[in-house]
């Protein structure tokens, strides 16, 4: 997979990808990362690539020119291969486990992160092909979201994880949040693990799993159950 990220504050973005996850997969070459500065793009001597909102009002509004420019040469290089431009805004569609298991499909993600106020109308008019949010909050801009995005994507494409069924147990994979995990010690400060994770019966394991991630859901995002109940109805 090859993500494009398009911004402003390039250095915000460019320490976190060396690390962790999407650094283990980008040093095995399955996940080449861009980072495009913005003000490479502007077309005056100040690297200007926001200016105010016409009509007025506070904050400033990232200008249509740069991104053109910055987008239309990514895909010049490319060619037809860029599948989504994805816009990083509080108004997107918000982020979930279905959504990434979806992206991470695709070979050719460019991601443009918004700061200021946001950006030309025109940009999303033309350019942009999904919008995409974390959260119902606003940040400072989008790249915090643009890493969180590559970051849910990495771990999903193939061989990048240590053990693939890792990825597949995750919470929200089938609607779900995962059951409580420990590790050595089994007795710790007088907190014991569950026997039945030291039993070694895998069957009684995955019984207790099951039941845990419901109970979990259930106390926690019963709107989960909510959802699932009703894709169930659906089907049927």
């Amino acid at each position: 997979m090859r993500i494009d990220i398009v911004t402003a504050l390039p250095n915000i973005v460019r320490g976190p990808l060396e690390e962790s996850i999407p650094g283990r997969a980008r040093k095995k070459n399955l996940l080449d990362v861009h980072v495009h500065d913005l003000r490479d793009h502007a077309f005056d001597k100040y690297k200007q690539v926001d200016d105010t909102p016409f009509g007025g009002g506070a904050g400033m509004v990232l200008k249509p020119e740069p991104i053109f420019s910055c987008i239309e040469s990514i895909m010049e290089e490319v060619g037809e291969s860029v599948d989504e431009v994805i816009f990083l805004t509080p108004d997107g569609a918000v982020l979930d486990q279905s959504l990434a298991n979806e992206l991470s499909l695709k070979k050719h993600l460019v991601l443009l992160a918004g700061h200021y106020k946001g950006v030309d109308q025109r940009v999303r008019d033309k350019l942009v092909t999904r919008e995409v949010s974390i959260g119902d909050y606003v940040l400072s801009g989008g790249e915090l979201p643009a890493l969180v995005l590559v970051d849910a994507l990495a771990r999903l494409i193939p061989g990048v994880l240590g053990d693939a069924s890792s990825a597949l147990t995750d919470s929200f994979q089938d609607g779900f949040l995962d059951a409580p995990c420990y590790t050595r010690p089994a007795l710790f400060r007088e907190m014991k693990v569950p026997d039945v994770l030291t039993s070694g019966d895998h069957r009684r394991i995955d019984e207790w799993r099951d039941e845990q991630r419901l109970v979990k859901t259930r106390e926690r995002r019963p709107d989960l159950l909510d959802s699932a109940n009703e894709r169930s109805r659906t089907d049927n």
